[in-house]
């Protein structure tokens, strides 16, 4: 499986992640089609009044215990700790929250080196890009750099402390359907990109979103199974579960193969540090309540204040809205967008609160339906650095897409979800494949077939049909 190949996708259209942000090119979100309002009328049940009246109710305490705790509410273990199990309080706390920082998991120096290998390669490369223009955003001072086959990446994606740790995020997902094709227990390997953001930087404005499809959520089928019980009506959305891996197999997150859009089930976004950031220095912010939000987020297209004028989150004051193709914050090809006008009760310059400080060599994720955002400024005096790797389970489609990005790696190209382009293929001292020492770290990539072990959800059934998709 070393040997290069033909992808099955389709490359996407050179670019930057501003193609998917609305809150970074100052666009307006595109007026959707009228058949969005023949959706709300299809997902609409008369019990969603009382969905909507309930999840207001609780929003209010929920809103007022993060502005009051800040920062203070993200939870933080030791990678040791999280190796020696963690209290069911702390599990709680990361569930409830859909965050969790992670320190220790890869030594200070280790990290750092990533950092100074990074800043190596892409000077040594300068010259070798696509009119003399290295990409990333913004263009005339990156930040946010398209990178994704350099040595330190491909180092960091199989380091042992990386891969413990979302071997044991990963274990907080369960299967309600016990056939469901899945293995919880074997992480794979999803390229993103990297991030050198320096002090006074106010472009990479990353506001308030969430990954993984923005109309989607509603137009998809997979994904109305997935957030079924909140358009069930009643109280029925307190039963949403979002560590419910099954429905999410097969939903479809990238209806439009949008450039940046992510296509797989990718069950924890996360980033390792490679600097020592704080609050108001550049650093990731999240909205840390997880279902209460998700709740919100997908009945708010179906009301509308009675006088668009009045600010009132009054539950008396809103009213279903079944007659407009509006869904807000939503964009065709667009991620999800929210902010204080689109989605007013959460309160956002109120709840998105900045993670504490880490240093290099820590780890922060955050579950997939987590709102989050950068802070719009780095007010800090050193850089905010981050390589971008998230938790990603091993599934049928998830192997599909990862041996066309074992293709696109072998190769020096952009991962297939990504801006295209011919990346890094002219590039010297990229990352290879000797740079993998480990068995487990070849698999994560797709260029070693897998071993049956059902303890660990391989069937011999399922893992042939994984084989299968890798070759």
């Amino acid at each position: 499986m070393t040997t290069a190949g033909t992808s099955t996708r389709t490359a996407k259209e050179e670019g930057s992640i501003a193609d998917i942000f609305t809150s970074l090119t100052n666009e307006e979100h595109n007026v959707l089609p009228d058949r969005f309002t023949n959706l709300k009328k299809e997902l609409w049940n008369d019990g969603m009044v009382e969905s909507w009246r309930e999840v207001l109710a609780s929003l209010e305490p929920a809103v007022e215990e993060v502005a009051s705790k800040g920062s203070d509410i993200v939870p933080r273990v030791s990678y040791d700790d999280l190796k020696g199990g963690l209290s069911q309080e702390q599990l709680h706390r990361i569930k409830t929250t859909g965050t969790v920082i992670v320190t220790g998991g890869v030594p200070k120096e280790e990290a750092l080196g990533w950092k100074q290998s990074i800043k190596d390669y892409a000077a040594a490369n300068a010259d070798r890009v696509k009119g003399n223009t290295f990409p990333g955003f913004p263009p005339d001072n990156i930040q946010v750099f398209e990178i994704y086959n350099s040595k330190a990446q491909t180092l960091a994606r199989t380091h042992p402390g990386l891969i413990n740790t979302q071997k044991f995020l990963l274990s907080l997902w369960h299967a309600s359907d016990p056939n469901s094709e899945v293995s919880l227990q074997t992480p794979v390997s999803y390229f993103d990109r990297l991030r050198i953001r320096q002090p006074g930087d106010a472009k990479f404005t990353l506001g308030p979103h969430v990954d993984g499809g923005s109309v989607e959520r509603w137009e998809d089928k997979g994904l109305q199974k997935v957030f079924g019980n909140i358009l069930k009506g009643g109280s029925q959305w307190k039963k949403h579960d979002p560590f419910d891996v099954t429905p999410r197999i097969g939903a479809k997150q990238d209806l439009y193969h949008a450039s940046n859009a992510c296509s797989i089930f990718r069950a924890w976004q996360g980033w390792t540090s490679m600097s020592s950031t704080g609050p108001n220095e550049g650093t990731l912010r999240v909205l840390p309540m997880l279902s209460l939000a998700s709740a919100y987020i997908l009945l708010r297209p179906f009301f509308r204040p009675v006088n668009p004028l009045s600010d009132s989150l009054k539950f008396a004051d809103w009213v279903p809205d079944l007659d407009s193709p509006t869904f807000p914050g939503s964009s065709i090809g667009k991620t999800q967008e929210l902010n204080e006008k689109t989605h007013p009760h959460l309160k956002l310059a109120q709840t998105m609160v900045s993670i504490p400080r880490v240093e290099p060599g820590d780890q922060v994720y955050w579950h997939c339906d987590v709102v989050h955002a950068v802070e719009s400024q780095h007010r800090g005096l050193g850089d905010s650095s981050v390589l971008y790797i998230p938790a990603v389970p091993l599934t049928i489609h998830n192997a599909s897409y990862m041996r066309d990005q074992r293709i696109n790696f072998l190769a020096g190209l952009p991962a297939p979800d990504f801006p295209g382009g011919e990346g890094e293929s002219k590039f010297v001292g990229r990352g290879s494949v000797q740079e993998i020492q480990t068995e487990e770290g070849r698999r994560m990539f797709g260029l070693e077939a897998f071993a049956p072990n059902p303890e660990n959800g391989l069937s011999s059934d399922f893992t042939q049909r994984v084989n299968n998709v890798l070759v």
